[in-house]
């Protein structure tokens, strides 16, 4: 059938029902009121729903798609909000939008001022936690449950963690069970299991959770006989562990499979098909009131209900604007465009590798978000993707470099931060060659609160022995890559933002950069500006406007945060006159405190205007948009010159 064919029976099968259900359900009570053989019919409603507005406004297609029945029989089953959902990452979340009041404002998911891409506390009673990062949800849901067993609330609250089979590898989330095991608690963990996250799944757990397999009849019986013996007092919930690690043992023995969740002392139910509706709700029930911590294993499909999604989830994960009777994806056409800053990075180290065999790739279930995909793609044996493990690739590489390698460890800004204590303590102490190319650093746009690469400068800085840099342009990057792998630099940070940048022409010559040195861009003695990245490019703009209205401006590129240029310093603190910062950053800790620490240092007394991002946590909207919004762009720059031109020192 195709994707045209597949679209008008959606509508065809939706318009021939008595009435339309989703439009009539503006809280989780709402559905609770329909008998359970109507919820396949919401749940279709809720994926012609997603693929009309999520083709004009795009989003996070592929997860919400598949988690639609999951998302509808927890709704079903569980008296939310009172019954806590936490969601891992929310990309799946958007079923869980409409259905808790949020349908009629959809059309402003991920848009200024609109509803954020991802369950947001502040946005409504039902998303329970912050989500954005991975594997957080078994830890938090964890101290919910926990929460409301000393709080002795009365009914039972109960607490579920939906959580992926890519989240479930990071470290957090093998923390979170192993605590879960082991703290009294009636925890329901949900993984929803579609082997795939952004990229495919690696690692042994996913191979391990493609080939588990439990019996549905075994795991009735015995919950019935559990269920007798505690009614009759032949055991307790103080000898229930005994039993349980009795019964694992003996159906490993049987079946000749061991599980590893039951290992933990956690039952384990599944898997079964979460893209059954009636099944999910029927295994829910079952299990809703039982005591201790439990694991629901499901297995969805990524992207379900849409062919072009079920066949290429990677790519349908986030896919933009598309077509949704055809499935053409609308993708602008880069024959004459810049690349984007990632892709410069992969191709670059593309070239790096060919003429130095001692670099390798490292990412952290990122490839083709970083674009190491490339390099992947031609040194498939020096690519090393470790799934949603930032500590352990950070860690990982820098035992490589130990023994001699040049690793390039391609991680976004905002989930770096996860590895802070790895790149002190494996890789700084130690001043190891180990490359971090940091993508995503700064404002990021739609994805919001929980993805800005606000504060990898401010957190880099104070690392001793590490250098930071920023390229103003991808031919910058190229030579900041080329210097990175040619010496014994130690730890080597290059931060980039998302998407295109300017410059058409990027495949020009690599050279070595001097470590410390920055660049002056243009003469002026009534304001200096000093700029790190590509932000340069919004002060370049300002510039001209003020010289347009008289003012002489100097801008210097400083290109290295860490260490920072003594010789412009110096310049700088002579001239009498204002001195402007300004960085794609946070103002706190960044450029802007690095440069007054500078002249406070050297003993100079000068007036300095931080320009960046504030002390606050930005929301979501466009670069354009938020860049206005946090005083970053060219008019709010040009302003900010203007205004300081004549204050003395």
């Amino acid at each position: 059938m195709s994707v045209t064919e597949m679209a008008k029976n959606l509508n065809n099968d939706i318009i021939t029902h008595s009435q339309q259900l989703l439009s009539h359900i503006d809280s989780p009570d709402d559905l609770r009121r329909l008998s359970i053989d109507k919820l396949p019919q919401v749940c279709d409603e809720i994926r012609q729903f997603l693929i009309s507005s999520l083709s004009d406004n795009p989003g996070h297609f592929a997860s919400s798609m598949g988690a639609v029945e999951l998302t509808v029989a927890l709704h079903y089953v569980y008296n939310t909000p009172y019954d806590r959902i936490v969601w891992d990452v929310g990309h799946q979340a958007y079923g869980h939008k409409l259905l808790t009041g949020r349908r009629d404002k959809f059309d402003t998911n991920r848009k200024l001022g609109g509803l954020s891409g991802f369950p947001n506390p502040e946005e409504s009673i039902y998303d329970t936690f912050t989500a954005g990062h991975a594997s957080n949800s078994i830890s938090a849901a964890l101290g919910m449950s926990v929460a409301s067993e000393m709080q002795h609330e009365s009914p039972r609250r109960n607490v579920v963690a939906v959580i992926g089979d890519a989240s479930i590898g990071g470290g957090l989330a093998f923390e979170g069970i192993n605590n879960a095991a082991n703290t009294p608690n009636n925890l329901l963990i949900i993984l929803n299991d579609n082997d795939m996250s952004i990229d495919h799944n690696v690692g042994a757990l996913n191979s391990y959770l493609g080939h588990i397999t439990t019996s549905p009849e075994y795991n009735s019986v015995r919950y019935k006989v559990y269920k007798f013996l505690k009614r009759f007092h032949l055991i307790s919930e103080r000898n229930r562990g005994f039993i349980l690690r009795f019964n694992n043992s003996l159906k490993s023995l049987l079946s000749h499979q061991q599980n590893i969740f039951e290992g933990l002392n956690i039952r384990y139910f599944g898997p079964f098909d979460g893209n059954d509706v009636h099944r999910v709700v029927r295994v829910l029930r079952d299990i809703k009131d039982m005591q201790g911590p439990r694991i629901l294993h499901l297995r969805t499909v990524k992207g379900k209900g849409y062919e072009p999604a079920e066949k290429d989830p990677a790519t349908w994960h986030a896919p933009g604007r598309f077509n949704a009777d055809t499935g053409e994806r609308v993708v602008d056409d880069n024959g004459s465009q810049p690349l984007k800053y990632q892709d410069v990075f992969g191709n670059t180290l593309v070239e790096l590798a060919e003429q130095n065999d001692k670099i390798v790739g490292i990412t952290a279930a990122m490839p083709s978000g970083t674009s190491m995909s490339i390099m992947q793609s031609v040194f498939p044996k020096r690519v090393f993707d470790v799934g949603i493990s930032e500590g352990h690739a950070v860690t990982f590489a820098g035992g490589l470099a130990k023994d001699g390698m040049r690793p390039f460890c391609a991680i976004y800004s905002s989930f770096l931060q996860r590895a802070y204590d790895h790149i002190i303590h494996d890789v700084a102490i130690q001043r190891l060659p180990v490359t971090f190319c940091i993508d995503r650093a700064g404002i990021v746009g739609e994805d919001g609160v929980t993805h800005h690469g606000a504060f990898d400068l401010a957190y880099l800085r104070t690392i001793p022995n590490m250098i930071v840099a920023s390229p103003r342009n991808e031919n910058m990057l190229r030579n900041l890559m080329f210097t990175a792998q040619n010496k014994n630099h130690g730890p080597f940070a290059i931060r980039y933002p998302r998407g295109k940048g300017k410059v058409i022409q990027w495949r020009t010559p690599m050279i070595e950069l001097p470590i410390g040195r920055g660049e002056k861009l243009s003469e002026g003695s009534d304001v200096a500006v000093l700029s790190l990245g590509p932000i340069a490019y919004e002060v370049s703009q300002a510039i001209a406007k003020a010289k347009e209205a008289g003012v002489s401006v100097a801008h210097y590129d400083m290109v290295y945060l860490k260490p920072i240029d003594d010789d412009i310093m110096a310049e700088v603190a002579q001239m009498d006159c204002p001195i402007i910062t300004v960085e794609d950053g946070s103002v706190t800790g960044g450029l802007g405190a690095a440069v007054m620490e500078w002249l406070n240092e050297h003993g100079y007394k000068r007036i300095v205007t931080r320009v960046g991002i504030p002390d606050k946590f930005v929301a979501h909207g466009t670069v354009k948009q938020l860049y206005e919004q946090c005083g970053m762009n060219a008019d709010a720059i040009y302003n900010k010159i203007v205004e300081v031109k004549d204050l003395k020192q």
